[in-house]
């Protein structure tokens, strides 16, 4: 159950730089909102995924309230989702 959460962090990580960084500038910049309508669908979907296998995992691996916090309040961020797969998510 790790490795998909790893692979989803990696994937919700990646969608939020899309959205941020290429979607919404074509929106506001080139007129076209075609991009967030798409990508922030799949930003929505794989954030909720993102935060169900975080309560998923919390008790395999042994996650306090506050790392969960953490984990959780990352998924918010830019960059986020990357430095908890680093740092929680890595294979002991």
């Amino acid at each position: 159950m790790i490795k998909s959460f790893r692979s989803i962090a990696l994937l919700e990580g990646i969608s939020t730089l899309a959205l941020y960084f290429f979607a919404m500038p074509m929106k506001y910049i080139a007129n076209d909102p075609i991009y967030v309508k798409n990508i922030g669908m799949a930003h929505g979907i794989l954030f909720m995924l993102y935060i169900a296998f975080a309560i998923l995992i919390k008790n395999e691996q042994k996650w306090d309230s506050k790392t969960f916090a953490i984990v959780c309040l990352a998924s918010i961020f830019p960059f986020g989702t990357f430095y908890i797969e680093k740092k929680y998510l890595q294979n002991p």
